[in-house]
C-alpha cells in the first residue's frame, strides 16, 4: 500500500487529466459568466424598473443563493453520477434562465425568480473540483485545482463584455451566452471523462454532511472562506453598481473597471495556494486579510478614482483572492482526510453565501446614509477579525484536536 501511495504521489498525470482540466476550466468560466450576467447590467435594470438602491442590490445578489447552496447537492450528485453527466446537465439547465431574462426584464418579481434560477451557473465549482482531484495525483492536485479555480474569471469576462455587447442590443448578451453554453454542452459530453478508478460513495448525503457538520473546523473554515471568496463574489456582483453610483461612471466604464478588479482576484487565488505550499496557509490567510482590512479603511474615506481609488480596490482584490486560495489549502491540513469532500462542499457553499450579504448591506447603507463609508468600515472589522482568528487559532490547529 505504501509503495502504491508513493507511486500515485509521484506519477505523471495522463493526457486525459489535462484534457479534463482544460475543458472543466472553460466550462467553469462560461457558467460563471452566466451566473454573473445580471450584475454588470444592474444599474440599467435599476433605471428601467425604477428600483431603489436596496432593491437593485437584492436583484444582483439573488443568483448567489442557488449558486452557493446548490453546490452541496450538486457535489453529492457528482460523487454519484460523475462529472461527465453533471457538467453537461447543469450547463444545459443554465441556458433556460439565461434566455428567460429576455422576457422577464420588465418585471422586478419575474427578474427575482429568474435570477434565483440563474444561480445554477454558480454550482459547477462543485462538479469541477472532484473531477480534477480524481485525475491528478496528490502532489499535483494543488496546482491543478488552482488552475481550475481561475475559471471564476468568468465574472471578469461578464463585467467586461456584457455591457459592451448590450450596447448593440439589450438582449444580445443573453443570446450569445446561451449559444456559448449550448456549444459547451456538446464539448463537455464529448471530452469530459470520469476517472475509471473513482470511488462512488455508499453512505447517504445526509450521513456525510452530518459527520462534516459535527466538526468545529468546518464552520471555522466556512467563516474564513466567507470573507475571502464571499468578498470576491461581492466584488463581481456589486462593484459595477458601486462604481456607477459613487463615482458616476457609465455602465461600460464601470463594468470594465470591475472586470479588471475581478481579474486581480483570479490571478491572486492560485498565488494564495502557491504561497501556502511554502508558508503555513493560516499565516498567508492572516496577512491577506490584514491587507484587506487596511485598504477597506482607506476606501471608507472615499479617495478619488484615479489613482487612489483604483489602487485601493485593486489591492483589496489581491488580498481577497490570496485569502480565498490559502483557505482551501488550509482545508487539506486541518480536516480529517476521509471528510475533506463533505467539508469542502459546506465551506464552498457558505463562502458563496458570504457574497450574498455585502451587496445587501452596501445597498441598505447607501439608501439610509447616502454613503458607502460605513460598509467599508464593516468590511475592515470583519477582515481584521478573520485575520486574528486565522493566526491565533488556525495556525496551531490539527486534526487530532477535532
Amino acid at each position: 500500500m505504501a509503495a502504491q501511495t508513493a507511486q500515485e504521489t509521484t506519477s505523471k498525470p495522463p493526457a486525459a487529466a489535462y484534457r479534463n482540466l482544460i475543458v472543466a476550466t472553460v466550462g467553469f468560466a462560461l457558467t460563471f459568466w452566466a451566473w454573473n450576467l445580471i450584475a454588470p447590467l444592474g444599474s440599467a435594470f435599476g433605471e428601467s424598473l425604477g428600483l431603489s438602491s436596496f432593491e437593485q442590490s437584492f436583484l444582483v445578489a439573488v443568483p448567489v443563493i442557488v449558486g452557493s447552496l446548490g453546490r452541496i447537492p450538486v457535489g453529492a450528485l457528482t460523487d454519484k453520477f460523475g462529472a461527465k453527466m453533471m457538467f453537461p446537465l447543469v450547463t444545459a439547465a443554465t441556458i433556460i434562465p439565461v434566455l428567460l431574462v429576455t422576457v422577464a426584464r420588465d418585471s422586478y418579481l419575474a427578474m427575482i425568480l429568474v435570477g434565483f434560477l440563474l444561480g445554477l451557473g454558480g454550482t459547477t465549482f462543485a462538479i469541477g473540483v472532484p473531477l480534477v482531484n480524481s485525475w491528478f495525483p496528490p502532489a499535483k492536485r494543488g496546482a491543478a485545482v488552482g488552475i481550475f479555480g481561475m475559471g471564476m474569471g468568468g465574472v471578469a469576462l461578464s463585467g467586461y463584455f456584457t455591457p459592451r455587447i448590450a450596447k448593440h442590443g439589450e438582449n444580445l448578451p443573453f443570446y450569445i451566452v446561451a449559444i456559448a453554453l449550448a456549444a459547451y454542452v456538446v464539448i463537455a459530453w464529448l471530452f469530459i471523462s470520469d476517472h475509471p478508478g473513482r470511488t462512488i460513495p455508499t453512505t447517504s448525503l445526509g450521513e456525510r454532511l452530518g459527520e462534516a457538520g459535527k466538526l468545529r473546523v468546518t464552520w471555522e473554515l466556512s467563516a474564513l472562506y466567507a470573507i475571502g471568496f464571499g468578498g470576491i463574489v461581492a466584488y463581481g456582483t456589486y462593484l459595477p453598481t458601486y462604481l456607477k453610483t459613487w463615482y458616476d461612471l457609465d455602465p461600460i466604464d464601470a463594468g470594465t473597471k470591475a472586470a479588471g478588479f475581478a481579474l486581480v482576484t483570479v490571478i491572486f487565488r492560485p498565488l494564495g495556494g502557491w504561497l501556502s505550499d511554502r508558508i503555513h496557509p493560516a499565516v498567508v490567510t492572516a496577512w491577506a486579510l490584514v491587507v484587506v482590512a487596511l485598504f477597506a479603511i482607506v476606501q471608507a474615506f472615499n479617495p478619488h478614482m484615479a489613482p487612489g481609488g483604483t489602487i485601493d480596490l485593486l489591492v483589496m482584490g489581491a488580498g481577497l483572492g490570496t485569502a480565498s486560495g490559502s483557505v482551501f489549502a488550509l482545508v487539506a491540513q486541518v480536516t480529517p482526510p476521509s471528510q475533506v469532500g463533505s467539508v469542502t462542499g459546506i465551506v464552498g457553499a457558505i463562502g458563496g453565501l458570504g457574497g450574498f450579504v455585502p451587496p445587501l448591506v452596501m445597498g441598505a447603507i447607501y439608501s439610509a446614509q447616502n454613503s458607502y463609508s460605513i460598509g467599508f468600515m464593516l468590511l475592515s472589522d470583519l477582515a481584521l477579525a478573520g485575520c486574528v482568528y486565522a493566526y491565533g487559532r488556525m495556525r496551531s490547529i490539527n486534526v487530532h484536536q477535532q
